[in-house]
């Protein structure tokens, strides 16, 4: 049985450290004075108020939390975090119902980069600061961060964790420590930061939107502060700079980590899963650049290679930037794009997807049955880094696949049942369970996800959920088994 009261205590703490995040575009909005300074401030008071009076109720629930407790808090954390996000947007911008704002912090939060708001480029800095912010947090995952300042008030870390880390191998550590870990995570996490942002402004970027984007790169979340995205700049130095840092942000986090650590790049070519997701990637990068050039879609290969490098590394690693409105392309080109977004990105990444790891995983597993079909009686394991895998992790990654895609066709199908045309239905709903951001027709590049009524909102925002907790997080807690004793 969980242990609701100790679970209430640690969301609170986790609270109280979102809370003060919530200073820092107040701070940016006083020094710029851009008008925003009421909005946050009143959201800071309720978020802490809220946190500091649950705290007190639940203080003395000081319980070490087991597995089911990690899963309980880690699916409140990002079902109810988002909605206390929400409250400076609703202040400062009253047209925004709980809805629609809602559906933007947990866009932020699940670093998926979908939008409803429009205006961009007249929002006030500290509101666009806020919106990216969200996604730079959710990036890494603000429970990896707590798991590295909680043990300090007697909170256990493993069950945190696990709960929260994206992936097959749930339980690979890399130091002895899950706080240790957690940290090492972050100062990789954050010297990645420092170099993208000097990248972005050595390209061109003012300093506020080279923090900004950063935000968004490494968070692979694609919230711009301007309506047109990357289109804005016209940049090639900035795209590059942005193909850079998103392609290292789609890699797991643990290999970069042990190349630091050990100063050692093998680490990167001993992981099968980062040489798959390489090749994958640009390998798409040169065939479409071949294709649109050939289609007469560019007038020669150059510009071709250059739109179909940023477009195709920024979808495929779920980040969600655009430099052009690549609907208007052939329409073999974006929705091979759509496909490479469910699969590429390593898991430990900030992307989104089943992750490549899994892709291989099913892929071994069907050539093992290959085997067995033209062998019956011989004995073949489905191998990764040269090792076995057990069993047991082979049938989750395919349970995962099959509800991966139960859902996306339920969804779907509810999609197109309320209206919606069969390419805006499916490519909304792939974009936002690998939590890409834009998908095609009404949701597209060049538009936002404002068009959409209530029902489908909801149905989008639980999919970003559903993805960003990659889908059984949330359905063990909502599974009756789990509240029985």
């Amino acid at each position: 049985m969980s242990k609701p009261l100790a679970v209430l205590r640690v969301f609170a703490l986790v609270l109280l450290v979102f809370a003060l995040t919530m200073l820092v575009p107040a701070l940016a909005s006083w020094q710029g004075e851009d008008g925003a300074l009421p909005a946050f401030l009143e959201g800071f008071a309720v978020t802490f108020g809220a946190a500091l009076l649950l705290w007190l109720l639940t203080w003395r629930h000081r319980e070490e939390l087991r597995v089911r407790d990690g899963y309980l808090l880690v699916s409140m954390v990002w079902l109810l975090v988002p909605a206390f996000a929400a409250l400076p947007l609703m202040r400062h911008l009253p047209q925004l119902g709980f809805t629609d704002a809602y559906f933007e912090t947990v866009s932020g939060f699940t670093t998926t980069g979908a939008t409803v708001l429009e205006g961009l480029d007249t929002l006030p800095f500290s509101i666009n600061l806020w919106r990216s912010g969200l996604v730079f947090l959710g990036g890494m995952g603000l429970i990896v961060l707590a798991v590295a300042i909680l043990p300090l008030l007697g909170v256990g870390g493993r069950q945190l964790f696990s709960a929260e880390s994206p992936g097959p191998l749930k339980d690979t550590r890399l130091t002895p420590r899950m706080a240790q870990t957690a940290k090492g995570l972050w100062l990789v996490y954050l010297a990645m930061a420092l170099l993208c942002t000097l990248g972005y402004a050595w390209a061109g970027m003012d300093w506020g939107d080279a923090v900004m984007h950063m935000f968004s790169t490494l968070g692979l979340g694609g919230f711009s502060s301007h309506d047109a995205s990357f289109a804005h700049f016209n940049s090639p130095a900035v795209e590059a700079v942005a193909i850079v840092f998103m392609t290292l942000a789609g890699m797991n986090f643990a290999t970069h980590y042990m190349a630091l650590r050990r100063r050692n790049l093998a680490y990167y070519w001993i992981d099968p899963e980062i040489r798959w997701y390489v090749g994958v990637l640009y390998i798409s990068v040169l065939g479409l650049a071949a294709y649109l050039w050939w289609s007469g879609a560019y007038p020669d290969f150059p510009t071709a290679l250059r739109f179909a490098a940023f477009n195709t590394v920024s979808i495929a690693t779920t980040t969600g930037f655009a430099s052009t409105d690549y609907a208007q392309w052939p329409f073999f080109a974006p929705l091979w794009m759509l496909f490479l977004c469910s699969f590429v990105t390593c898991a430990g990444s900030t992307g989104g997807g089943i992750k490549m790891m899994r892709a291989l995983i099913v892929f071994r597993q069907v050539m093992r049955e290959v085997v067995r079909t033209m062998h019956p009686n011989a004995m073949r394991t489905v191998r990764l880094a040269d090792a076995p895998l057990p069993n047991r992790i082979v049938f989750a990654v395919l349970a995962f696949i099959f509800a991966y895609m139960a859902l996306i066709v339920s969804f779907t199908l509810l999609m197109v049942f309320s209206g919606l045309d069969i390419v805006t239905g499916f490519s909304a709903i792939v974009a936002c369970i690998n939590n890409t951001g834009p998908g095609l027709g009404e949701v597209g590049p060049a538009t936002t996800f404002k068009s959409l009524d209530g029902f489908q909102t909801w149905l989008c925002t639980l999919a970003m959920l559903l993805g960003r907790l990659e889908i059984f997080t949330l359905l063990v807690v909502l599974s009756p088994a789990f509240w029985r004793k």
